[in-house]
């Protein structure tokens, strides 16, 4: 419902963050490496991202993970990043996301209900909309 996080395997040399240049907006990401002349990846994002709740960090030594923070609670973005279609999702798991999404909604509004198990009949309707749309805490 809120985030969404991206791995990046970094180069073989890189051993520290300090190495590590990211440029988070609000509609762009960023990476390359500190004193670098180019980005490796430098593509929009798929929805509007929250600059001051979203981070980064190399963990274990050679992943890079960027967490990027979506400024539209509940909203479902296709892909983390718009540069690559073939990672996109079809239209099955489209529904199959807008579900996990409607689920987590409903959890997280009514904590003493398991939802696991529940079904949508027809279309699994926008959990930012719905009844009301996603309440902000």
């Amino acid at each position: 419902m809120d985030d969404v996080t991206i791995y990046v395997t970094a180069p073989p040399h890189v051993t520290s963050g300090k190495q590590v240049a990211v440029q988070i907006m609000p509609h762009h990401l960023r990476l390359g490496l500190v004193g670098g002349t180019q980005w490796f990846l430098d593509e929009p994002t798929f929805g509007v991202v929250d600059v001051s709740e979203s981070t980064w960090s190399l963990e274990d030594g050679n992943i890079i993970t960027i967490y990027l923070t979506k400024a539209h609670r509940g909203e479902l973005w296709d892909a983390a990043l718009r540069g690559n279609k073939a990672v996109q999702l079809d239209p099955m798991a489209k529904e199959d996301e807008k579900k996990k999404l409607m689920l987590e909604r409903f959890q997280e509004e009514n904590p003493g209900f398991d939802f696991r198990d529940a079904q949508f009949n027809g279309g699994v309707p926008d959990p930012r909309s719905f009844m009301g749309g996603v309440k902000y805490s």
